[in-house]
């Protein structure tokens, strides 16, 4: 396959996804459903812990710093922050407690209980984000997980869970990317 025949199909397929999650009414209702637990956790003072692996870790540190920055305009601050950051506890973790520990270990350190915990797996079934949403129920105000077609493990601990029908890991994460956005601009545009 030529590459203009790559670029091309690439760009069909995403446009197909990005198009059937707009007609998805049980997307957009979770959609809506963790914006307002989101905007409800800075309203209480709480902050925002994001988790993932891979592709994902680097999602959680996009969206911590979108409402540590801004978005779409200046505003003050929201506390938010990427438990996929800081290399020197993740590698003691690792080290020290195994690598599925490395988010459960930061979430019992900083979590308090008007806080949320937003994780990312787009298989669904990554062990460190299951152990670590297990743990954090009961410990924080609301769990979010975004995730692909696999949602069956991330729905008995979580309370909003945003599927994208696909089993493909590229076009999982592209509306992941979308989804952070949109969630980030559904709280500022409430908050100020």
């Amino acid at each position: 396959m030529c590459i203009s025949n790559i670029i091309k199909s690439s760009l069909r397929e995403s446009s197909s996804v990005n198009s059937e999650m707009c007609l998805d009414k049980d997307f957009i209702l979770q959609l809506n459903k963790a914006s307002s637990l989101l905007i409800e956790t800075f309203r209480n003072n709480g902050k925002v812990l994001l988790a993932g692996n891979g592709g994902s870790a680097a999602d959680c540190q996009h969206i911590a710093a979108e409402f540590m920055g801004r978005l779409n305009f200046d505003r003050e601050p929201l506390p938010a922050i990427s438990l996929t950051a800081n290399t020197s506890n993740l590698t003691c973790i690792a080290n020290d407690y195994g690598y599925d520990e490395i988010f459960t270990r930061q979430m019992k350190a900083l979590a308090n209980e008007s806080d949320s915990l937003i994780v990312y797996s787009t298989s669904g079934t990554s062990k460190n984000i299951l152990k670590l949403i297990k743990e954090a129920r009961g410990r924080l105000k609301s769990i979010i997980s975004l995730t692909g077609t696999h949602t069956k493990d991330l729905d008995r601990f979580s309370d909003v869970v945003l599927s994208v029908k696909s089993s493909k890991t590229t076009r999982i994460q592209e509306v992941h990317a979308i989804a952070g956005h949109i969630l980030c601009e559904c709280v500022e545009e409430s908050l100020f």
